[in-house]
């Protein structure tokens, strides 16, 4: 009994250890040593060396850069029209001519009132320098002398108001004499010729437009931009500006003007809590292209900032800790490394970096 007890427990202590060198020699080799970061499913990028650019991108509609606007010089009927919609006009040429019979009747009518107020005026002078009307004051009554005297004070001052009216009328007779001049309305610049509605009316009010002239050589693109881009953008920056709807269409427009002040309905407001971005208007102008017009939609690229050979890395890949930055770093041995990092230049797709990471090395995107 005593014997089966013993084979019994040395069998028990054989499979036991048979049991445990199994176990230990088929443990992994690395089992024992501390876990690393690996980044075998990671992105990594390379810092690499290119020329970086800061680009502002803007839209807007095209517009005639110089438009000289037409007016009627007065109300009339249109006698004949010279100048059809679009077509190329001439600094001089006569674009319309309206009758003017009305006009000179009111000039004729003028001229009548010019002249009698002036006959009025030389009879009161004449009147006072000869004496007539104050005349034999000898004998007469104190009473009649003072009529006398109101009389002349009174022809005096008539006098006066009849030269104010006199020039009143002359005044009008030269502001309409210069708008009969202008009845054959002659062009004030060269370019083409848009009626603002109604094709060749038929008749005008006093100064109502009727159309315009621009130049097709000059046009610019109007856009807003808002308050963090408008201080990178400066005046004499090159442009270059995409045509929405000719794809192959590239112009090259220099920035023009910067407005000083938001556009009317943008900013800060009292009415309520919620504050809307402040817009400030660009003016670009653009190179002649015999394809564009006014009224076509534009996309404009305005370079801000530009680096030569500047160590780059994807932005994504950069990291922010309060006032640190820092990258993740891949070490040779397959493990990651934090490095803070200084940054230059940032754009959406790519940042500059300073200081902190080598050209060459690979940065992770966790």
């Amino acid at each position: 009994m005593k014997k089966r007890t013993w084979f019994a427990a040395v069998g028990t202590v054989l499979v036991i250890g048979i049991t445990g060198l199994l176990y230990w020699q088929s443990r992994p080799q690395n089992a024992s040593r501390p876990a690393v970061s690996q980044t075998t499913n990671a992105l990594k990028f390379k810092a690499v060396r290119e020329d970086l650019a800061n680009i502002v991108e803007v839209k807007g509609k095209s517009s005639y850069q110089k438009e000289t606007y037409i007016n009627a010089p007065f109300g009339a009927y249109v006698a004949a029209w010279s100048v059809k919609d679009g077509s190329q006009v001439a600094k001089g040429d006569v674009l319309f001519r309206l009758d003017d019979t009305e006009l000179r009747n009111e000039i004729a009518q003028l001229q009548a009132n010019a002249k009698k107020q002036e006959m009025d005026i030389r009879l009161s002078q004449f009147q006072e320098k000869t004496g007539i009307a104050d005349a034999d004051t000898e004998g007469i009554t104190e009473t009649d002398a003072k009529k006398r005297f109101a009389a002349s004070e009174s022809r005096k001052m008539q006098n006066e108001i009849t030269q104010v009216t006199l020039e009143h009328t002359r005044s009008q007779l030269a502001e309409k004499t210069k708008k009969l001049q202008a009845a054959g309305f002659a062009a004030p610049e060269n370019g083409i010729f848009l009626f603002e509605g109604t094709k060749e009316p038929k008749s005008v009010k006093d100064n109502e437009r009727i159309g315009k002239i621009v130049d097709l050589t000059k046009l610019q693109l109007i856009c807003n931009v808002g308050e963090y881009d408008l201080f990178r953008i400066k005046e004499g920056m090159d442009v270059e500006v995409r045509v929405d709807a000719l794809k192959d269409v590239k112009l090259k427009g220099k920035v023009e003007r910067l407005s000083k002040f938001a556009k009317a309905g943008t900013g800060s407001s009292s009415e309520s809590s919620n504050t809307t971005a402040a817009l400030f208007e660009v003016t670009i102008s653009l190179e002649p292209n015999e394809r564009l017009i006014a009224g076509l939609s534009l996309t404009a690229s305005i370079q801000t900032d530009k680096k030569s050979g500047a160590l780059v890395v994807p932005t994504l890949t950069i990291n922010r800790d309060k006032d640190d930055y820092y990258v993740m770093v891949e070490v040779a041995d397959g493990s990651l490394e934090k490095r803070i990092v200084k940054i230059g230049l940032e754009t959406p797709e790519k940042t500059e970096v300073l200081s902190g990471l080598n050209e060459g090395e690979s940065v992770v995107l966790q």
